[in-house]
Parts: structure tokens; sequence; C-alpha cells
């Protein structure tokens, strides 16, 4: 029976891209021969994880897998395929292995093999950082600190102690390339052994047990530009893991949370707050001290405003991320009715309703209007 490819990497069916990358370099540096020198049940291991990771790895490939199984990546890959035709199975192919290489494959179908360096490119990494909406608003330089697999500094990646030489692959004899035949079709692909360099090292590093890399604690100053929201990721290129064996370094995300604010909510580059006010100040009109994320600001209340009136400070929100003009602030207003009054002032009050005529009545004739149309 075939085996269960998410079984070789150690994963469940449902897991991520991510998930099945990680998997698949750790068991490959498990199972490596530069770790397992003499060790044929390894070298059988290596190249099973290494074959299923090339399948689980690739969305299509990965999809015919679940749908068909093993099968389909065996005796041509027309097992299950409904009596795919012949320019069908070449497509199949190409999506299964990428195509090229030479061959009766590359002579039908053309296409270019994955390069061995591409194979060896390090993890990208993630890192999620917390700010406040003032540090989102003005830009800030922030410091952080992660671990990640960085190259080895005994033998710079190579994975061989100093001193020592690396011997030709014994299986590809040192072209970086291995024929894989299937049915009528050959295809041709890296290396699984030597990841596509030709060689293996014969004394391993010490230091980092022949993989090249090393965990390393870093420090990285990055500026957050002005502007960013909660989501917001920002790609620091090189600043991933290392790749093995001297592999180019993967890339650092960083993903931006905005932290919650006591007074300001935040829609795209728009500010919202609310403002208590007295019903005095509203019935009245006056000036009022509002708050910005900068500085404060006179806001003109206007006689007779309305509990609920959202007033706008131009250009007093958020700047764009793309650098094109700034947002609004936009002000609510919540008239703010006295709870606790003194016998004066209810004195005072009650006279102001009497002037004012019917005390039972709202003040608004259209509402009024509307109130006697609703029973008719």
């Amino acid at each position: 029976m075939a085996d269960d490819f998410y079984k070789l990497l150690g994963v469940e069916k449902t897991a991520s891209a991510e998930e099945i990358k990680k998997a698949y370099r750790k068991q490959a540096m498990k199972y490596h021969p530069d770790r397992n020198q003499g060790n044929k049940e390894a070298e059988e291991m290596f190249k099973k994880v290494s074959n299923a990771y090339e399948v689980l790895s690739d969305p299509q490939k990965r999809a015919t897998y679940d749908q068909y199984g093993a099968a389909a990546f065996e005796n041509g890959g027309m097992g299950g395929m409904g009596g795919a035709g012949f320019r069908d199975a070449g497509d199949i192919f190409r999506e299964f292995f990428g195509g090229g290489g030479g061959g009766i494959f590359e002579s039908f179908f053309g296409g270019g093999a994955r390069s061995a360096e591409e194979d060896r490119r390090g993890n990208d990494l993630r890192f999620d950082l917390e700010i406040t909406l003032e540090e989102a608003a003005s830009g800030v330089e922030k410091t952080i600190k992660y671990r990640r697999h960085a190259q080895c500094s005994i033998c710079h990646g190579t994975g061989a102690e100093p001193g020592s030489k690396r011997k030709t692959c014994s299986t590809c004899h040192g072209r970086g390339q291995v024929i894989r035949r299937s049915g009528f079709f050959q295809m041709q692909q890296p290396c699984p052994t030597c990841l596509g360099s030709g060689s293996v090292v014969e004394k391993p590093c010490k230091g980092c047990g022949g993989s090249g890399v090393v965990m390393e604690s870093r420090t990285l100053t990055k500026r957050i530009p002005a502007g960013v929201d909660t989501g917001t990721r920002l790609r620091s290129s090189g600043d991933g893991e290392a790749g093995e064996l001297g592999g180019e370094y993967g890339d650092l995300y960083l993903v931006i949370h905005v932290k919650e604010h006591d007074l300001f909510e935040r829609e795209g580059d728009n500010l919202f707050c609310t403002i208590p006010i007295k019903f005095t100040l509203a019935a009245l009109g006056g000036k009022l001290e509002v708050p910005t994320l900068t500085k404060r600001a006179d806001l003109k209340i206007p006689a007779g405003t309305q509990n609920g009136t959202t007033f706008r400070l131009r250009g007093m929100g958020m700047p764009s991320l793309r650098g094109s003009g700034k947002g609004d602030q936009f002000v609510r207003i919540e008239i703010d009715v006295p709870k606790n009054l003194s016998s004066e002032q209810k004195e005072r009050l009650s006279a102001f309703a009497d002037s004012c005529g019917d005390k039972e009545k709202p003040l608004s004739e259209s509402w009024m209007e509307k109130f006697k149309n609703f029973f008719k």
C-alpha cells in the first residue's frame, strides 16, 4: 500500500501550506544523508518525505492527491483520471512536476524545472507588532526581537566542517538533477539527496550538524510608516530564515495591530469621537474645545444644536498610507442632561419650561404633526 503523504510529514490533512513547509524542513533535516551517512533506511525516508512535500506543497498536486491518492502519480499518472487524453496527461504532469528537464516529457510538452536555489530558500517569518493610534498616525521606529534559523558562522552555510571536502553526490553523480520515470514519460528535477548542489559534505559541521543553519536571537529596528492600520503587512526582505546549504534568506513580515483608543474610533482614514456637552451650550450656542490626535481645536456649536448632531473637522483624521492627504475627524454631540439639580436650579428650570408653553408636548411642531397623522 502506498505511503500516506500527510503521515510521512507528520501533519493533518487540514494543514496549511506553511505548516507543511515547516514539517518537511524538520523531517528533511532529520533524515538528510549528510547526518545519516551509510544509513540506507534514513536515505529512503529522506526520498519519501521529499516526494511527499513535492506533491503537498503544490496546491494543484495536493488537490489531485486528496481526490485520487498516490495512484494519480503512478503508472503514467492516469489512475482515476476518467480517460484523460494524451495532451491532458501532459498538462497533469506539468502541474505535478513543474515540467522540463529534457527527455520525452520535454520534447512533447516543454517547460522548465524548478531551480535548486528556489528549493533551498529559507522560510518567511511573521512578527505581530502592536502600536498605538498616535504612533500609527505619525509613524514610528520600533525595535523588535525574534528568533530565526541563521547561516552557521563556522561553515558559512555549507554544512561542511572547516578543512573538510565535499564529495560528489552518489544519487545524481554530481549533476544536481535526477530523472524520474513514470510510464511513458520522464521528468528531471533537483536531486533530493544533495538538494540540487551536486555534492554532499564529507564531514558534517559540528556547529550545525551539517544543515548549514543554527538558531539565533535577532534584534531589528524598522520604521513603521504613518497611516498603517490593523492588518497592514510590511515586508522586510532577507530578514527571515536562512536557506539550507547556503540558500538565500527568506523574508520577515511585520503584521500591524493598532490598539483601541480611549477617545477615537477609526474607519479607514477617518476618526470618530463622541463629546458630551451641557444642554445650555446646545441651546445657546458657543465654542467647544475638542481633542484631536495632534492638538486641541475649537469647534463652533450653533444655538439649538440637537443631540446626535455630527460636525466634521477636515484633514484632522489619519494620514493615508499611500501618502495622498489625510482623512477627517467627525465629532458627534451628546447632550448631557443634569441628574442632580438644586432647589434653585429646579425652580428656574421650571420657570423656563412654563415660558416655553405646554411642558407635556414635544417642542418640535413637525414631530407633533407626524404624531397626529399616525392616529388618524
